[in-house]
């Protein structure tokens, strides 16, 4: 039996419904915050811009949801995703108070 499965195995119902709750909400959070962030800062008008960004996102999203399942610690994903939506968000508002696009 492999390493993989034994880590699944000993994992407790908590530790996957947190790495669930980061899969999904948060997951969801972050990458509409970048999706927003992308489709500001793509070149092109906004209609382009915003629909690149969107099939972007669908790619981010999955990448993420794998990623939740994949890494070791609960601590650091979240701490991960966290850093990571507010660093974006942050982006997004500073865009929004200089003028960049809708």
């Amino acid at each position: 039996m492999s390493k993989a499965v034994e880590i699944l195995r000993g994992a407790g119902w908590r530790d996957v419904a947190v790495r669930a709750l980061a899969a999904v909400p948060l997951n969801y959070a972050v990458t509409s915050a970048l999706t927003m962030l992308i489709a500001r800062l793509l070149p092109g008008g906004a209609q382009q811009a915003s629909v690149g960004a969107t099939m972007l996102s669908f790619a981010i999203f999955a990448g993420v949801a794998l990623t939740a399942f994949a890494v070791r610690s609960v601590s650091r994903l979240w701490a991960g995703l966290i850093a990571t939506g507010v660093a974006v968000g942050l982006a997004d508002w500073g865009l929004i108070v200089w003028g960049g696009r809708l």
